[in-house]
């Protein structure tokens, strides 16, 4: 067989980020959750419940699916790359996690306007969104593989910014051509394409089988391209996962700088996943926007995304990723205490003229740096994490960042829920996003901007 290309291996690489990424950006972010969000409020509100009790309802139901799915992600994903690194063999656990993914957003076609089959659609959602965040964690662990630890932090922004551009493209078919206006029509002006009937919101519902179409064309080159270490296969052993990862979690206590970075970017990951789940339906409930203008949100944020990822790379080369995580994250606060001060009447208690476009203005601003900081972020994340990756489990390593990330992918969801169903205020209910944020940069005071591997590596010899 003919070895395949490092350049080949890298374009493999890279058609994850962009076969996967529109499961966040038309499912998670612009369209499905607002989607599902509105049609919620709006059962809530035709059983009974006043309006600022409805929207508070539907926002927490979202919260606690998201909860869930986080959980069950947190609490597996080190003991499957544990599992994964046993038999050195990542490409099936990828088959069968991106077969979620499909499964997922396919089933999401059944979502009814009438919202009488919420919960369903809720577990339709849950099965795709932890298909895709279970197989980033294998492909991420590919990513040591790739180039040095200089080289990889172009490469893993390189690969964001590939992603978000996808996720571009497939949101601009979306609201071209499937999801309805207000009219029926789409922006283009035209009926929803394949005869799909706007009166019960089938435009907007294919949004979900499109995406799972999506993913599995484009992963086409990954397969192609990207291939397991066979030198590194060996026998499935559940005993010896469990062993490797207990050896892993308990020598944290000799690697201050990877245990502290765990710990912060467990709280500045969630706060992000926050801001993605819920910018979109803080648009839906809060400033009243309809689908398709969040969709042209969403434009406006990956492109941002797109080419901010790819600064953010040349950006990690330079200057390292610690500094520019810490950036990034200053920035995506400023955001926060924009949206929680900012309603259609008021903007930190100055009165806003009835009508007035501020608020919207305001929040395509928002949109910009949610989405230019946010891929900074996760790509500076990816790359600080290589620093800290233990080569000969790597995929274990990354198992840890996952659960770092989803241990307490609750916590974002949960208190915005809590909050908002206290306060009764979708606005108010982002508050808490802004905490996370500041805990981790917090911990980011005892990470090591070149990571602790060479150093436990030289101890551990020893």
């Amino acid at each position: 067989m003919t070895a395949i290309s490092s350049k080949r291996r890298i374009w493999g690489w890279f058609f994850f980020d962009w076969a996967s990424q529109p499961y966040h950006t038309l499912l998670l972010t612009f369209i499905f959750g607002p989607y599902i969000v509105g049609i919620a409020a709006d059962a809530f509100m035709t059983s009974g419940a006043a309006e600022g009790a409805a929207k508070a309802h539907a926002q927490t139901m979202w919260s606690t699916m998201l909860a869930i799915a986080g959980l069950t992600i947190g609490l597996s994903a080190p003991i499957l790359g544990a599992l994964a690194d046993t038999t050195g063999r990542r490409l099936p656990w990828i088959i069968l996690f991106s077969a979620m993914y499909v499964i997922g957003a396919t089933g999401l076609w059944f979502a009814l306007p009438d919202g009488s089959n919420l919960t369903q659609i809720l577990v339709f959602f849950a099965v795709g969104f932890i298909g895709a965040e279970f197989a980033l964690i294998f492909i991420n662990a590919q990513l040591p593989s790739l180039g040095d630890d200089q080289e990889v932090g172009k490469i893993s922004g390189s690969g964001f910014a590939f992603g978000y551009l996808g996720g571009f493209v497939c949101l601009v078919i979306g609201l071209l051509l499937f999801v309805e206006q207000g009219d029926g029509k789409t922006i283009l002006g035209i009926d929803p394409v394949f005869g799909l009937a706007a009166s019960e919101r089938e435009g907007t519902r294919a949004i979900g089988p499109l995406t799972a179409f999506w993913f599995a064309i484009f992963m086409v080159p990954y397969f192609m391209w990207m291939r397991d270490e066979a030198s590194k296969a060996g026998r499935l052993s559940v005993t010896q996962a469990l062993k490797n990862l207990s050896g892993s979690v308990r020598a944290l206590g000799k690697r201050v700088s990877l245990a502290t970075y765990l710990g912060s970017s467990m709280f500045y990951r969630d706060a992000l996943g926050g801001l993605y789940g819920f910018g979109g339906t803080y648009a839906v409930l809060v400033l009243d926007w309809t689908v398709p203008q969040i969709g042209v949100f969403g434009i406006i944020s990956i492109i941002a995304a797109t080419l901010f990822s790819w600064l953010g790379g040349k950006a990690d080369f330079r200057f390292g990723p610690k500094p520019v995580i810490i950036f990034a994250i200053w920035v995506l606060i400023f955001v926060c205490l924009l949206v929680v001060g900012m309603d259609r009447t008021q903007f930190y208690g100055m009165p806003l003229a009835e009508g007035s476009n501020v608020p919207d203005i305001m929040f395509y601003c928002c949109g910009v740096l949610i989405g230019g900081m946010g891929g900074i972020l996760q790509s500076a994340s990816r790359s600080l994490m290589v620093r800290h990756a233990d080569p000969a489990s790597a995929t274990e390593s990354f198992g840890l960042y996952g659960l770092s990330g989803r241990a307490t992918a609750f916590l974002a969801p949960a208190s915005i829920g809590a909050v908002t169903a206290i306060t009764e205020s979708a606005r108010i209910g982002i508050s808490p996003l802004i905490l996370l944020f500041l805990l981790g940069l917090f911990l980011l005071r005892w990470v090591k901007p070149e990571g602790d591997r060479a150093e436990w590596d030289v101890s551990s010899q020893s």
